[in-house]
């Protein structure tokens, strides 16, 4: 996992301590990049070329390559790290169990995952309404 932006690696440094790491503990915990100059943002549709920057946006591709979600917000809306990083893992799990679980929204490590399946349909109400996944 890692981010990227047009600031400078310093920038990104900087952010991180200063700002990130008394919002999320420890801060952030993968490597920040720059994408001085937007080459990455142009081919993912997000660089504003005129303005010289990039518009927020979220991409998680898997191992793959393929781009399993993805966020795009307009600058004065804020991120969130710890929802990234629980739809990464909730990704993972997917992935991990070759499509035999499913993670309801909101779902979190530990808590309960759905079994994808013909009797699953019109009943997924029924896990949300019993299952603490939420607390």
């Amino acid at each position: 996992m890692l981010s990227m932006s047009v600031d400078s690696v310093f920038v990104h440094k900087m952010w991180n301590e200063n700002e990130l790491s008394k919002m999320v503990k420890g801060g952030v915990p993968y490597p920040m990049m720059s994408d001085a100059g937007g080459k990455v943002g142009t081919i993912y549709g997000i660089y504003d070329e005129a303005g010289g920057v990039e518009t927020r946006g979220r991409f998680i591709i898997d191992p793959d390559g393929i781009v399993q979600g993805f966020e795009v917000l307009t600058p004065p809306v804020g991120r969130n790290v710890n929802e990234t990083l629980r739809q990464i893992q909730a990704f993972q799990l997917v992935r991990n169990s070759k499509g035999t679980q499913a993670t309801p929204s909101g779902w979190k490590p530990g808590k309960m995952t759905l079994k994808p399946g013909p009797e699953l349909v019109g009943k997924v109400w029924e896990v949300w309404t019993t299952d603490k996944a939420f607390d």
